[in-house]
């Protein structure tokens, strides 16, 4: 699967914190105008700089995560560490796979997935009624564990990807399931 053309895609480094910090919050916008209370959308856009602070910390601590860009100009990034939670103890964590909405259903999305994710075994949060990136990751092989979460965006959903639908052998008899 080949990108678009002129598309790259590379390592964020610290100084890509405000331009990160830009596609995150219009990214947001895209994707959930009409999911979310658009008071926190708003609500974000005006804590700009504390949203810079936050992407340049993380990665000063070298957080890894991956930008997609074509023409100098940014258009979707992800990131997935290994997990904090003890139940979810050798899985990767997805924490952000956004893409800007012109360029959804083309590659971008699935080469920034593949960086951050690649084949490993792995959970994730997504906004229910996401449908589009429910979707998406359903492909990718995660399947709902019963797991919902209230936050102030609505509803999480939590997906998990089983060393075994991710092409591995799985070796875990307490693969968490709820």
């Amino acid at each position: 699967m080949s990108l678009p053309a002129g598309v790259t895609i590379r390592r964020a480094v610290p100084a890509d914190a405000e331009t990160l910090s830009e596609l995150h919050l219009d990214c947001w916008d895209e994707a959930y105008t009409g999911l979310v209370p658009q008071e926190i959308l708003a609500e974000r856009r005006m804590r700009f700089q504390e949203r810079i602070d936050c992407w340049r910390g993380a990665l000063e601590r070298g957080e890894v995560v991956w930008l997609a860009e074509r023409d100098g100009h940014l258009i979707g990034f992800s990131g997935a560490q290994a997990a904090d939670d003890a139940d979810f103890a050798g899985l990767l964590e997805l924490r952000v796979l956004y893409v800007r909405a012109a360029w959804w259903g083309t590659t971008v999305g699935h080469e920034l997935f593949r960086r951050a994710v690649g084949d490993a075994a792995s959970y994730l949060c997504v906004l229910e009624g996401n449908t589009r990136a429910i979707r998406f990751y359903e492909r990718q092989g995660y399947r709902t564990n019963g797991f919902t979460e209230d936050v102030p965006e609505g509803r999480h959903v939590r997906m998990l990807r089983s060393p075994a639908a991710a092409g591995m052998q799985d070796t875990s008899a307490g693969f968490p399931t709820t």
